[in-house]
C-alpha cells in the first residue's frame, strides 16, 4: 500500500490565518436571565425523542402538509417549537455522540466519526442523570452504529436497552421494534416517585423504505414540495412520500407515549423532547453540511413550565440538550455539575422559561457542526472533512480536502476484485430511488444539474446567503459583494475552532484517517492525487 500525507504546510498556513482568539463571547450584550428551582426537590423525567434522518421542516406545523406529524405538533403547541435547531454533525453516529455528551465532534477524539468507538472518558448524560437517582433507558437506536464495548463501557450511551417488544411492521422498510411498548415496560420496572430519562430511538425514517409504500398508503404526491436540490419527477415525489410515510411511523409511536404519561399522571412532570439526529436520506441533504443535512426539527414541551404556542428562531445546537437536561434534573446544583463536566453545550432553559417567541437569547450568534467520515466510501476509508458555521443569514463551509470526492469516489471494487462500473458506487449517499435516478438520467440536460449538484467535487470554501438562497444553490464564497462576510465567517469558524481544540486546524487533523471503522469497508481504487513521495503511512490503520 502507498503511503501518503497531508500537506502541512498548506494546514499551517491556515492555522496562522484563522488564529483568532475566540468568537463565541459577545460582550456588552444583556443576558437572558432567569431563575430555575427545583419545585420541593422533585426532579423532572425527561422523554427524549429522536428520529433517524429527518430533515427540517418536515412535520405538518411547519406547514409540510404531506408531513402528518399530530404528536409532533401537538409537542410543539404545548410547548415551544424551534425553527433554527441544528444537529452537531450531518451523520447519525457523531451527531448523537456530539448531542450525549454536550460536546462538538472535533471534542470527541473517535465518537467524533461515523461507527468508530466511544471513549469511555466523555461522560454522557444519561450516566450523569443516574447518578442522580434517575432510571435509564432507551429503545431501537441509541448511540450507533460504532464499537461502544471496545472503550470499555458496559451499555450503549444512551442506557440500559429495552427492545423486547416487537410487532409486524406495515411495511418491510419499518423496524419491527414496538417503541411505544418498549417504554411502557421500562416504565413498570421503575421504583415509585423515581424520576426517569427515556430515549426513544426510532430507526425510522432511515433508508431503505419500502419502493411505493406512500402511494400505496393513499398518500397524495401532488402535495409535496420537492426541495430544489432534487428534480421534480413522479419518481422523486413517490419516494419522499416514502420517506413521509416513515416519520408517520415515528409519530404515531410518541403519541402512544405521551398518552401512556397522561394515563399515569406524570406528563406535565415530564419534559418531552422531539428532535433529529441529522437531515433526510437524499442526495445533498444527509452526510452534508448544507442546510437540508444538518437543520433539523426541534419541539419541547414541559407541563406548564413551558409555555405553549412559542416559535423560538434563536440559534440552537442539539448539544444544548445535554445540559438543558442536568440543569433540569439539578435546579440549584447545576453550576456544581458544571464544574464537574464542562460542556459546550449552553442550556436552553432561559429560552424555555421565557413566556415570549421570536429571537430571545442575544448570545446566541452561531451555531457549527462538523463531519469527517461517514460511510466507507474512499480509497484506504478516507474521510470527506467539512467544518461549518452557520449565522441567523449565513452559513459557511470548509472544506478541508476539496480534491476528495464528497459524495464518495465514483468507482469500486467489486467482490470479485474487478472494478466496477462508472458511477456505480458514492457511497456516501444512501442507497435510494431518488439517486438511482439522478445516475440514469444523468444524460438527460434537465436532470444533469442535479447529478453534479449531489456528487461533483467543491471548492474549499462555501458561503451561502440564507436570505435569497435557503436551499444553499449558490455559493457566494468569490462574489465580491459579499467578501466582508466570508471574511468574518472564516475568522470566526476559525477561531472557535483554535479555541474548542478541533485537530483539523492545531495541524493534527491526520489523526481522523486512523480511527478505526467498525463497519463493513470497501475497496476503491487509489486516486490519481496520491504520490509516491507522500510520507504519511495508512498502512497499520
Amino acid at each position: 500500500m502507498k503511503c501518503f500525507t497531508y500537506h502541512l504546510i498548506k494546514a499551517r498556513y491556515f492555522v496562522l490565518a484563522w488564529c483568532i482568539l475566540a468568537c463565541a463571547t459577545n460582550k456588552g450584550e444583556e443576558e437572558l436571565t432567569y431563575t430555575y428551582t427545583l419545585e420541593d426537590g422533585k426532579k423532572p423525567n425527561i422523554l427524549f425523542v429522536i428520529s433517524d434522518d429527518q430533515s427540517y421542516p418536515h412535520a405538518s406545523i411547519y406547514g409540510e402538509a404531506w408531513v402528518q406529524t399530530p404528536a409532533f405538533d401537538r409537542i410543539a403547541r404545548e410547548g415551544a417549537l424551534f425553527h433554527n435547531a441544528f444537529a452537531a454533525s450531518p451523520g447519525c453516529s457523531p451527531s448523537r455522540a456530539a448531542l450525549l455528551t454536550g460536546m462538538y465532534c472535533w471534542q470527541l477524539e473517535d465518537a467524533g466519526t461515523h461507527a468508530s468507538e466511544f471513549p469511555a472518558q466523555y461522560t454522557v448524560y444519561p450516566d450523569i442523570l443516574e447518578d442522580l437517582g434517575y432510571r435509564v433507558g432507551y429503545t431501537r437506536k441509541g448511540w450507533g452504529p460504532g464499537n461502544w464495548e471496545i472503550s470499555g463501557r458496559t451499555r450503549n450511551p444512551a442506557g440500559d436497552a429495552f427492545q423486547s417488544k416487537e410487532l409486524e411492521p406495515p411495511t418491510t422498510g419499518i423496524s419491527n421494534n414496538d417503541y411505544a411498548a418498549n417504554f411502557a415496560e421500562f416504565l413498570e420496572g421503575r421504583d415509585a416517585d423515581q424520576p426517569f430519562c427515556f430515549w426513544y430511538g426510532a430507526s425510522e425514517p432511515h433508508r431503505v423504505f419500502e419502493k411505493g409504500s406512500g402511494l400505496n398508503a393513499g398518500k397524495d404526491p401532488s402535495r409535496v414540495r420537492v426541495p430544489p436540490f432534487l428534480p421534480d419527477t413522479p419518481e422523486i415525489r413517490s419516494d419522499l412520500l416514502d420517506y413521509a410515510l416513515e416519520i408517520e411511523w415515528f409519530d404515531k409511536h410518541l403519541a402512544m407515549m405521551v398518552e401512556q404519561l397522561e394515563e399515569m399522571g406524570e406528563l406535565d412532570n415530564t419534559i418531552i423532547v422531539v428532535t433529529s439526529d441529522n437531515g433526510m436520506a437524499f442526495p445533498r441533504a444527509k452526510a452534508n453540511l448544507y442546510e437540508y443535512g444538518f437543520h433539523v426539527p426541534l419541539a419541547i414541551r414541559w407541563g406548564n413550565k413551558v409555555k405553549g404556542n412559542r416559535n423560538i428562531h434563536d440559534l440552537v445546537s442539539l448539544i444544548d440538550l445535554a445540559p438543558t437536561f442536568l440543569e433540569a434534573a439539578s435546579g440549584e446544583s447545576f453550576r456544581e455539575i458544571q464544574q464537574e463536566y464542562p460542556m459546550e453545550g449552553k442550556s436552553l432553559m432561559n429560552i424555555l422559561l421565557h413566556e415570549g417567541s421570536g429571537k430571545l437569547d442575544a448570545q446566541r450568534k452561531a451555531v457549527f457542526s462538523a463531519r469527517e467520515r461517514h460511510s466507507s466510501s474512499r480509497w484506504n476509508n478516507l474521510t470527506y472533512p467539512q467544518r461549518a458555521i452557520r449565522t441567523e443569514r449565513f452559513l459557511y463551509t470548509r472544506n478541508f480536502k476539496p480534491e476528495r470526492w464528497p459524495a464518495g469516489a465514483p468507482q469500486k471494487y467489486e467482490q470479485d476484485g474487478s472494478l466496477g462500473p462508472m458511477h456505480g458506487a458514492y457511497h456516501d449517499i444512501d442507497a435510494c430511488p431518488t439517486f438511482d435516478y439522478l445516475v440514469e438520467n444523468r444524460e438527460d440536460p434537465a436532470i444533469l444539474p442535479f447529478f453534479e449538484m449531489a456528487v461533483q467535487k467543491r471548492p474549499e470554501e462555501e458561503f451561502f446567503d440564507l436570505e435569497k438562497d435557503p436551499f444553499c444553490l449558490t455559493n457566494v464564497a468569490e462574489d465580491p459583494a459579499y467578501k466582508k462576510e466570508l471574511l468574518d465567517h472564516r475568522e470566526s469558524l476559525g477561531g472557535y475552532l483554535m479555541r474548542t481544540g478541533d485537530p483539523r486546524i492545531s495541524g493534527n487533523g491526520d489523526i481522523y484517517e486512523m480511527y478505526v471503522r467498525y463497519s463493513p469497508i470497501r475497496e476503491f481504487p487509489e486516486p490519481d492525487w496520491i504520490s509516491d513521495d507522500e510520507l504519511y503511512d495508512l498502512s497499520t490503520k
